[in-house]
């Protein structure tokens, strides 16, 4: 592949804004649809192999966790050896997870071939690295608004498009849509891209181990948790497992503060509000932020009259999901001008009141339809005031040189931290079940509701603890520089 691609990027010239537009579009759909169809399939997961929740989840926290090593490793190989050729290769890292999953006869298999699909975490990184060396300057803002306009429309749309895969076939059919959109994406990557312009010539040694350990030793840690009650809490597979993962997690931070040139800069963290917004991030993550696409699909795909259920198709699942990310999308710029004016920490504490309520909101709606998909608009609208809070914290939080490792550690951060909130929503909708149907009970609703209110009390917390600069005249210029670095922000 590799001398193939090479004889396509040799003698290109720049390639024209549609042309690349139209590329980066059809890759980030991939990484995205792949992202977020899986949670409106997990109640379908768990009927076809007769599981629980908690093993269900680990569909999405292997992606998750995969994702976040490929963007931390991928984006720097690419601007070494070409984000051009590190593209087409994701892309076919994940085309081999559709397969993998579309065939596999167990839980683990489809589970496995998600861990290969998560490699699609690199698409956005390499593909705005390949606007901004491709595109003219003036053209690379509206560029990347586009793409990520497109990206988080297209995570919407893949719960729709899963819902309505799962009422005309099966949960096999999504990974057929998934692998399709990777072939074309690849092809297209391969044909109408040409050579990678602007490569770093920075000869520094990668640093892949530390770019590759902290995924494992999360991973390693949680399923020993994930099945703690099975084994037993001081059972010896459980305490190897936990034990072994934060012995890794231990080696890991060792080596990134040895290292000259970390591919996690931990030393960022030395600074106050920059270690507040990681340790925010980390736990809103962990609760509100994730939650709401696992309770979501669960309640309405249940059936009604058996606990908590709706008993709505995974059709019109789709559709309420997308509904609500339509709004949240159509209110992110409400944030934005909140950062811009008082500053991003009061956006954020917006967002996890807003979170807040309508999570107590959704408590008492999950046997009306109407009311809850109201209460599951007002989530997504805090959610996206949460997300769009975080890249503004950053900026405000480290000096401008260092936006796009700052960046960095933020998206690995939010997206680890989303895969154990991952294990521990499916974990606590296991805990309870309805016997004869194996939906989660009303109990087990109740305990997922009190996680996701306590981490909220704490991220809202660690957010208020964060101190917005005195002089308003320093944040603003602060802010400034930090757009001005906001696509290599992005590409980190």
């Amino acid at each position: 592949m590799a001398s193939f691609l090479d004889k396509q990027q040799a003698g290109a010239t720049r390639s024209s804004y549609a042309k690349i537009i139209t590329v980066l579009i059809a890759t980030e759909l991939v990484g995205t649809f792949e992202s977020a169809m899986i949670f409106i399939a997990l109640p379908s997961l768990m009927a076809e192999f007769q599981t629980d929740a908690a093993t269900a989840g680990w569909a999405a926290t292997s992606f998750l966790l995969v994702a976040a090593a490929s963007a931390a490793i991928c984006g720097r190989l690419g601007d070494i050896y070409g984000r051009k050729k590190m593209l087409v290769i994701v892309l076919g890292i994940s085309l081999v997870g559709s397969i993998i999953s579309f065939t596999a006869g167990s839980i683990e298999g489809v589970i496995i071939g998600r861990a290969f699909q998560g490699a699609a975490g690199a698409t956005l990184p390499l593909g705005l690295g390949i606007a901004r060396a491709g595109i003219e300057k003036d053209k690379v803002p509206g560029a990347i608004a586009l793409v990520a306009a497109v990206s988080f429309i297209a995570g919407a749309g893949g719960s729709l498009v899963a819902g309505v895969m799962l009422d005309l076939g099966n949960w096999q059919g999504l990974f057929m849509v998934s692998g399709i959109l990777g072939l074309i994406a690849a092809v297209m990557a391969m044909t109408m891209l040409d050579r990678s312009t602007g490569l770093s010539k920075d000869n520094r040694r990668i640093d892949y181990l530390g770019g590759l350990l902290f995924a494992p030793a999360v991973a390693l840690v949680l399923y020993g948790v994930s099945n703690a009650a099975a084994w037993g809490i001081t059972s010896a597979r459980t305490l190897q497992f936990v034990l072994g993962g934060l012995a890794l997690a231990a080696i890991w931070i060792w080596w990134e503060l040895r290292v000259q040139n970390p591919m996690i800069n931990l030393r960022l963290l030395k600074t106050n509000k920059m270690a507040l917004t990681q340790l925010a991030t980390a736990i809103l993550s962990v609760g509100p932020l994730v939650a709401a696409q696992i309770i979501g699909p669960m309640i309405m795909l249940s059936p009604a009259g058996f606990g908590v259920g709706l008993g709505l198709s995974p059709t019109m699942g789709g559709l309420v999901i997308f509904g609500a990310a339509s709004v949240a999308f159509i209110c992110s710029p409400i944030s934005g001008k909140i950062a811009a004016k008082v500053g991003a920490r009061r956006s954020l504490l917006i967002g996890v009141v807003i979170c807040v309520i309508g999570y107590g909101a959704l408590f008492w709606a999950q046997y009306s339809v109407l009311s809850y998909i109201i209460a599951i608009n007002v989530v997504f609208v805090g959610t996206m005031f949460a997300y769009t809070a975080f890249p503004n914290l950053v900026a405000e939080s480290v000096p401008v040189e260092n936006t796009s490792e700052g960046m960095g550690i933020n998206t690995v951060t939010r997206t680890i931290f989303m895969g154990v909130g991952t294990t521990v929503t499916t974990m606590a909708l296991a805990s309870s079940t309805v016997e004869g149907v194996g939906v989660p009970s009303e109990s087990a609703y109740t305990l997922t509701y009190t996680i996701v209110l306590v981490t909220s009390v704490i991220g809202f917390v660690l957010a208020w603890l964060i101190r917005d600069r005195k002089n308003g005249k320093r944040a603003a210029g602060t802010a400034a520089a930090g757009n001005e670095d906001l696509v290599g922000a992005v590409e980190s």
